[in-house]
């Protein structure tokens, strides 16, 4: 049985220019991604898909396959994560490589450790699902939510509003760091989103979106701490 790792890199990012291989902490942060991958042992090839020469150069050195560029048709702001990794699967497979499994990961997740990679890949195996899903817990509970109504505050969820937030179902979101899936069924699924998912949860210290300049600063906040803890 055979593992891909694919860590998408697009080069055009908007809200933080070059971010992909922006320093974080002394690094590109896309090499935390690789080298977590690398590290691991549980992939069999780790390839960046990216459309910029750069990022490529990058990541073959910090341990990273770039067999080939991505193309027009999934190099522009509205191509889908769904076309990158259906172009790279379609692309090995043309190439005569067909892998069983892959795992989706993001280039700016510095969080990614090779350890969690690799009890990620053995869970999926283990469970027979389609796809694993990284995820994390709302920090509040979303059934306490409030929205505006006519430029006033109402809760959107009434009957929740005396209920004790011990005795709310805990709910769950994207962590947005990588996702594990069966290549077939992901073909014919079309989406990771679809068919048998199984979780795989995440602590709120080892997850952060960075998505604007302010969550770049509370990720390399976050990444401080997370490390003195580690190496008092």
């Amino acid at each position: 049985m055979k593992t891909l790792a694919i860590i998408t890199a697009r080069g055009g990012s908007k809200r933080i220019p070059h971010k992909n291989i922006k320093s974080f902490y002394g690094r590109p942060i896309i090499a935390y991604s690789i080298e977590a991958a690398v590290n691991s042992g549980a992939f069999d090839t780790v390839m960046v898909s990216t459309d910029d020469e750069q990022i490529a150069d990058i990541s073959r050195k910090y341990g990273a396959e770039v067999p080939f560029m991505r193309s027009d048709r999934t190099s522009g702001d509205f191509a889908t994560t769904t076309d990158v990794l259906k172009e790279v699967i379609e692309e090995y497979d043309k190439r005569g490589e067909h892998f069983d499994t892959a795992c989706c990961l993001y280039p700016t997740a510095p969080f990614i450790t090779a350890d969690r990679l690799r009890e990620a890949v053995r869970t999926f195996r283990e469970s027979g699902a389609d796809t694993l899903i990284s995820v994390t817990a709302f920090s509040y509970p979303p059934q306490r939510a409030l929205i505006m109504q006519d430029g006033k505050l109402v809760f959107k969820y009434p009957e929740h509003l005396v209920t004790r937030s011990q005795d709310l179902q805990k709910e769950y979101h994207d962590a947005g760091q990588f996702y594990v899936f069966d290549t077939d069924a992901f073909i014919k699924n079309g989406n990771l989103m679809l068919g048998n998912i199984i979780p795989f949860e995440l602590s709120e210290m080892e997850v952060q979106d960075i998505d604007t300049e302010v969550d770049w600063e509370l990720a390399e906040l976050k990444y401080k701490l997370v490390n003195d803890k580690d190496n008092p």
